[in-house]
C-alpha cells in the first residue's frame, strides 16, 4: 500500500514534475522556503520587540499591584489582575519516574508519545504492539540546496 501523496504516474509517460522540470521545481521550492524564512525572521524580530514593550508595561502594572495591594484593577479601557503561575520540572528523571510509579501518579505525565522512542521500541519489539496505538505514515519530500 502506498502512503498518501504518492500519486506519481508510474510508467505511463512523463509525470507532471518531469513535464515542468525537476530542477525548476527544486529551485522554486528553495526560493519559497527562503522567502518563508525571511518573513518568519522579520516577524519574529517584530514580535520580540512588541513582547519586550509588553513585558515593560506589565512590570509597571505588577509594581502598581504590589505597592497598592490590589489584585485586580478596572480602567476605562479594560482591566488587569495579578495572578501566580507556577511551573514544575525535575532535575532527576529517574527518581521522578520511581516516585510516579510508587504513588500510582501517572496523571503527572502529559499524554503524548515520544515519536522517536516509540519508533525505536516498535523496531526493536515488533511482536509487542501497545493496545490503542495509532500510526499515520505518509511520504515526505525534503529539498536540499546544492552545496
Amino acid at each position: 500500500m502506498m502512503p498518501k501523496a504518492a500519486k506519481a504516474d508510474l510508467g505511463r509517460g512523463l509525470t507532471e514534475a518531469e513535464e515542468v522540470g525537476l530542477d525548476r521545481i527544486v529551485a522554486t521550492c528553495i526560493k519559497i522556503r527562503d522567502k518563508k524564512t525571511a518573513i518568519s525572521d522579520e516577524l519574529s524580530s517584530k514580535i520580540k520587540q512588541l513582547d519586550e514593550k509588553l513585558d515593560r508595561l506589565k512590570a509597571v502594572l505588577a509594581e502598581h499591584c504590589e505597592i497598592s495591594g490590589a489584585e485586580s484593577v478596572r480602567t476605562a479601557n479594560g482591566s488587569f489582575y495579578r495572578g501566580v503561575r507556577t511551573k514544575y520540572w525535575t532535575s532527576d528523571w529517574e527518581s521522578m519516574g520511581n516516585f510516579i510509579v510508587e504513588n500510582n501518579a501517572t496523571d503527572l505525565f502529559e499524554k503524548r508519545l515520544h515519536q522517536g522512542n516509540m519508533r525505536t521500541f516498535l523496531e526493536e519489539n515488533p511482536d509487542k504492539l501497545p493496545p490503542g496505538l495509532n500510526a499515520d505514515s505518509e511520504y515526505t519530500i525534503t529539498v536540499r540546496r546544492k552545496k
